[in-house]
């Protein structure tokens, strides 16, 4: 690997392959860091639903990346959780950070004419919601949430559904996700799989997944598409 933690199949990237047009982003761990408030309300969400007990949160965190309603199932945990964790999640919503260097980044993207989505495991209404109050809603043309789509992620539907919107090629764009789900997403809808690893992601388990591009700061990302670790 290079500097970046580009992986060796991009070894062999020729400068005079076209430049990156679209970037599609997860939302959680990647743009946001909102393990804290989701640990919150996930906590409440199961003491009002399941009653006394640990939460399971630490599980939850493995299946990041789905839709709410598919992590229960999974989980085994009852659906009816999903009512108290939006509540929770909403009320809390003016916790969540952004992560340093995540707004400059963005900002740099847009300003040289880089197409920005964002593919989330949230619903769309609380995606948009979030980053409107964050004052980074205006940077994406397009935000979609798992509710909006047939087949959530790791399906790759949501990214398809964005690469739509975008009008970009998939040769010409890359997904950024903290989760297994996304990097399958991403590589199921022919785009390039880009591991952010800035958050609280299980590094061993994404790494394992071989990863296109290997990240560990947001700025990194600019090197992708502009610089000598530009990956397509």
């Amino acid at each position: 690997m290079d500097s970046l933690g580009t992986s060796q199949g991009l070894a062999a990237y020729d400068n005079r392959a076209e430049p990156i047009s679209a970037v599609v982003f997860d939302l959680d761990g990647v743009l946001v860091n909102s393990f804290a408030v989701m640990r919150q309300a996930f906590t409440t969400a199961y003491a009002e639903v399941v009653g006394d007990g640990d939460a399971p949160f630490e599980e939850y965190e493995r299946h990041l990346g789905r839709y709410f309603p598919d992590i229960m199932r999974i989980m085994g945990l009852p659906p009816e959780m999903e009512a108290p964790f939006v509540r929770e999640s909403y009320r809390l919503a003016h916790l969540v950070p952004v992560f340093d260097g995540v707004p400059e980044m963005l900002g740099q993207l847009r300003a040289r004419g880089v197409g920005l989505a964002v593919a989330t495991g949230k619903s769309g209404p609380r995606a948009r919601s979030l980053l409107e109050q964050l004052g980074l809603l205006h940077l994406f043309t397009v935000v979609i949430g798992s509710d909006e789509v047939r087949r959530p992620k790791p399906a790759p539907d949501i990214v398809l559904k964005a690469l739509g919107v975008l009008g970009s090629d998939p040769s010409r764009t890359v997904m950024v996700g903290d989760a297994v789900t996304d990097l399958a997403s991403a590589r199921d809808a022919g785009v390039a799989a880009v591991a952010a690893l800035w958050g609280e992601t299980d590094e061993e388990t994404l790494l394992a997944e071989k990863p296109d591009v290997v990240l560990r700061t947001p700025a990194e990302l600019l090197e992708v598409c502009f610089g000598s670790a530009r990956t397509l």
